[in-house]
């Protein structure tokens, strides 16, 4: 049995690809422990991968038990890129997050979307700038938390345009979702899933999505770089396994799951959910989390978001 950790992304994931993997050639020889993607790969390899949810204090609970299990295939983590904000958002962590986890490979990225109530006088990302500029101190937006992706995403945007708005931090993206529909809240810079409703019932207006191109989901709404110059930032969800796994277990995860994501059905069923599939190579992930491992850095000091 494989143990997939999972930690607060997803279950959409777990389920697409349970089927897959385990010695590089008798692996897996029993069940593993998934602390969650994987009924794809329960089929793929023909042994079962168990859900371990271990959810809680953003998913450091979970990760702390991967990170202290046995480095052989059968515990594996699937995180989002909470995992590498964790790092600079909590005083102490009881693990490395760069140096006690292999990433195996991304799964799935998510793109963010700039969203405003439809009572606020701005039909374009352009205007919404604007308004902001001259309306300093009265534009309040909504989070999911201290720390959040919602609330680092939209600190980001602010810093880069040198706009003074009120955060409000809710106790999840729900909360936050529901007073913006409410008109409690202006503003929300959140997952396109968590809003897709949302926008397609026209309770909130969108304005621009995180990434660097326009999706396909929404090819008439602008990327934010198109009125924020330089503006990117989108997370993902990936796979993980304890540093010491053998590279054989590794490549052979990496494979699996590569093969997984081409698969028709799980690539459909990801992309109904706004995520697109992603995989790379233990190397290219590696470079991956380095890089937005800096990036959050900066971005949570811009924010002066904290986790006591």
């Amino acid at each position: 049995m494989i143990r997939l950790a999972h930690l607060a992304v997803p279950i959409v994931l777990a389920a697409l690809f349970f089927p897959l993997l385990a010695s590089a050639q008798a692996y897996p020889a029993k069940p593993v422990r998934v602390i969650i993607v994987f009924q794809k790969l329960s089929d793929q390899m023909r042994q079962q991968f168990v859900i371990d949810n271990r959810g809680g204090a953003a998913g450091t609970i979970g990760t702390e038990v991967v990170a202290n299990s046995p480095p052989d295939g059968y515990t594996i983590m699937v995180q989002s890129t909470t995992h590498v904000a964790n790092a600079h958002l909590y005083k102490k962590l009881p693990y490395d997050v760069l140096n006690d986890f292999i990433g195996i490979t991304p799964l799935a990225v998510q793109v963010g979307m700039l969203v405003v109530h439809p009572a606020l006088p701005a039909k374009t990302g352009k205007e919404f700038v604007a308004l902001a500029k001259r309306r300093p101190g009265e534009i309040v937006y909504a989070s999911a938390g201290n720390g959040s992706y919602v609330h680092l995403s939209m600190a980001l945007l602010a810093s880069m345009m040198d706009l003074k708005m009120i955060h409000v931090p809710y106790k999840g993206g729900g909360p936050a979702g529901i007073a913006m529909v409410s008109g409690e809240t202006q503003a929300m810079l959140a997952t396109i899933g968590s809003l897709f409703t949302h926008i397609k019932t026209g309770k909130v207006r969108p304005l621009g999505v995180s990434s660097d191109k326009r999706v396909a989901q929404f090819p008439d709404v602008p990327a934010i770089g198109e009125f924020v110059p330089g503006y990117e930032f989108t997370a993902w969800v990936g796979c993980f396994a304890p540093k010491g796994t053998p590279r054989p277990i590794i490549d052979r995860l990496n494979a699996e799951l590569k093969k997984a994501l081409a698969d028709p059905g799980v690539a459909s069923k990801l992309t109904a959910q706004t995520l697109d599939p992603m995989h790379l190579t233990p190397e290219q992930f590696a470079a991956r989390i380095k890089s937005d491992y800096d990036k959050y850095e900066k971005v949570v000091r811009i924010s002066g978001a904290k986790v006591d």
